[in-house]
């Protein structure tokens, strides 16, 4: 500040990841953007919460505080699946765990009020986002109240919010209040509803579409309350049930929720950035190093992404388990190849130690770039949770086109000698396009290919809004032949996910038996984690179907994984040829009636006695080491860690080439 002449900053963020200037990171996207409008942006990264004085540090901001607790919630940051403390933290320098606090925004909220207590303070990232209205939290088991109740702030911008951030800056900087930010997209706030509304109730949606057509003008749904979804587990899964119902932005109205004497508003979704906009923003000067005051010092997320390059946000699947459709939205916003290409350059010639391989071009996806439906109008007004389950829509471009010839070009860049493809590849969408899998296997695949399966059995599947395991056939059997058109050895891995809502003991017993017929072993498993607002997470909240009506008395229950036991031994049944969880797989055949699957046969799912000195770790993981480290992209996908596997005696290289 003193070497630019500041006496003050304009804007101040706080963060609770380590500062990496890469358009990757949150907390740099944001503050480049500011500084790119004219404000003056201080950045605080991982501030030592204990008393208010480290949040003093660039003095007072003159318009406003922004808080984030990260690129990830910091209760999944900090806690496993089995509410187990982490060791280690991707988003610190030297993987360091414990330096941000628990409710991460909450607490530097509270601190940035201690420091400055008329200062306005606006949440924003990814724990803000998914926590905006009262929702399940697992790790205390409880329903809590918005996050922005809960810290105190003044206002709430969630999902990608460069549109929203802007908006708010420049009205604060021309003197407006924060309560009186009330009609900027994306924007939550406590106010009363205008007189001039219609409130809708959501406790019947089809009665309330009725209403508004007989009311035409501004209309607001209103959500049960706090108090009420608190206690009434079926009045929560209606509440979710209309916010993922009220999730596109071309036809979302706003929703209201009581908090005991207050109303909670949120504005509806912003709309999606056009591609111009999605430029500008990556087209930002970023450092696209980590911040040099922590020296040698490695931070893991950088380090998996540092040669990565995102190529477009969104996605259409609505996997019921997974909270990017719930913070980017499902309407896919693409950068144009003159900016990715931009960026690479940037990457060969800025990235220190660059060796020539782009190690990921993709996003939430791999391969939903320039996917959109083919009609403005039906996108515009429908409200189907997915663009591909129960099928591919008909109104849904799948073309892979675009993608193949930006891969041709990027290939084509002086200098880049690889190029891999990391992200998950939507093998539903793929096997539409045998061209594409071709040139992915051709040239952007090195050694394996993760793609989500998630399960084999058509109940968990239908509650994740997954495709039937036949469809995985498909795309395997296309990606062996391109393999073997290319004269390569290529292997897929796939995810599966343990205890997932709507998932029974059979079903488990059912996918270990596929996984040994063919000769799959799992290395690393995960267990399904209810993170903030995902539809799963009502649903394991619940015991309700949410995906179908919610109504008293004739509401679909489903099966949810909720003991200890259990869990640990749909573990156990990925895991099944680890000794460690045969006492449990064995106890539980018996008590399932299926004694015939212990044995020594090929058929058989384990033997019949315990190798000497090898007992059960009762925790269903296996002696082997577990993953080191969380997903370090900017979305939370919390419930797809890799998974290692033989096959035929096969080992899998550990990572691609390069």
């Amino acid at each position: 500040m003193s070497a630019l002449g500041w006496t003050e900053c304009d804007i101040i963020l706080v963060t609770g990841d380590a500062y990496v200037d890469h358009p990757s990171f949150g907390m740099a996207l944001i503050g480049r953007l500011l500084e790119s409008q004219g404000f003056r942006v201080g950045i605080i990264s991982q501030p030592d919460w204990q008393s208010a004085e480290p949040f003093k540090a660039l003095g007072r901001p003159r318009l406003f505080f922004g808080v984030t607790g990260g690129n990830l919630d910091s209760m999944v940051n900090r806690y496993t699946s089995d509410r187990k403390i982490r060791s280690d933290d991707a988003y610190t320098a030297g993987g360091e765990g414990g330096r941000r606090p628990d409710r991460c925004s909450i607490v530097y909220t509270q601190r940035c009020r201690e420091a400055y207590k008329d200062v306005p303070i606006i949440l924003g990232g990814i724990e803000a986002s998914l926590r905006r209205i009262a929702h399940y939290d697992y790790w205390s088991d409880k329903v809590r109240r918005s996050i922005l109740a809960d810290a105190k702030a003044d206002l709430l911008l969630y999902g990608n919010a460069e549109r929203a951030v802007i908006k708010v800056a420049l009205r604060m900087a021309a003197g407006e209040k924060p309560r009186e930010i009330d009609n900027v997209r994306g924007v939550a706030l406590f106010r009363p509803v205008p007189e001039d509304y219609t409130e809708l109730p959501a406790d019947d949606l089809e009665s309330a579409d009725e209403a508004a057509s007989r009311h035409p003008g501004d209309t607001v749904i209103r959500l049960p309350s706090f108090e009420t979804v608190e206690v009434d587990k079926d009045a929560y899964a209606r509440a979710s049930r209309v916010l993922h119902r009220e999730a596109n932005p071309g036809n979302a109205r706003p929703l209201v929720q009581r908090h005991g004497d207050r109303d909670l508003w949120l504005n509806p979704p912003p709309i999606p950035l056009t591609s111009a906009e999605m430029d500008a923003v990556y087209d930002l000067p970023y450092a696209r190093v980590p911040h040099p005051s922590y020296g040698d010092a490695k931070i893991p997320a950088y380090e998996m992404i540092k040669t990565s390059v995102t190529i477009m946000r969104g996605c259409f699947g609505g996997c019921t388990f997974c909270s990017i459709t719930e913070h980017e939205g499902r309407v896919i916003q693409n950068r144009s190849e003159g900016s990715i290409l931009r960026e690479i350059e940037k990457i060969r010639d800025k990235t220190p130690g660059f060796a020539g391989v782009i190690s990921d071009i993709g996003g939430p996806t791999a391969n939903m770039y320039r996917m959109a439906c083919k009609d403005p109008n039906i996108e515009k007004n429908c409200r189907l949770p997915s663009c591909v389950f129960p099928d591919i829509c008909p109104n849904l471009n799948t073309s892979h086109d675009d993608l193949i010839r930006l891969y041709r070009k990027v290939r084509e860049t002086k200098g880049i000698k690889k190029v891999m493809v990391a992200s998950g590849v939507r093998y539903d969408l793929a096997v539409k396009s045998p061209e594409y899998i071709e040139e992915l296997v051709t040239h952007h695949v090195g050694g394996y290919l993760k793609i989500a399966p998630e399960h084999t059995e058509r109940g968990p599947l239908d509650v994740m809004m997954k495709p039937g395991i036949g469809t995985y056939d498909k795309f395997k059997e296309m990606f062996d032949a391109a393999a073997e058109k290319a004269g390569k050895k290529y292997y897929l891995i796939p995810y599966f996910i343990a205890a997932h809502p709507g998932t029974t003991d059979k079903d488990m017993l059912n996918l270990a038996l596929w996984l040994k017929k063919n000769r799959y072993r799992a290395d690393q498993v995960q267990t399904f984690l209810p993170s903030p607002m995902a539809t799963a997470t009502a649903m394991y909240h619940t015991g309700v179907n949410t995906l179908k009506g919610v109504r008293r008395g004739g509401t679909e229950k489903i099966e949810t994984v909720r003991g200890g036991r259990q869990r640990r031994l749909h573990k156990a049944f990925l895991r099944y040829h680890d000794p460690a969880n045969w006492p449990l797989l064995r106890e539980a055949l018996k008590e399932m009636g299926r004694a015939d699957l212990i044995g020594p046969r090929p058929d058989q799912l384990v033997p019949a006695h315990q190798p000497s000195g090898v007992v059960s770790n009762g925790t269903g993981k296996g002696t082997g080491k577990g993953p080191k480290k969380f997903g370090a992209r900017a979305e939370q996908r919390p419930n797809s860690r890799p998974m290692k596997f033989t096959t035929k005696g096969v080992p899998f290289p550990k990572k691609p080439k390069g």
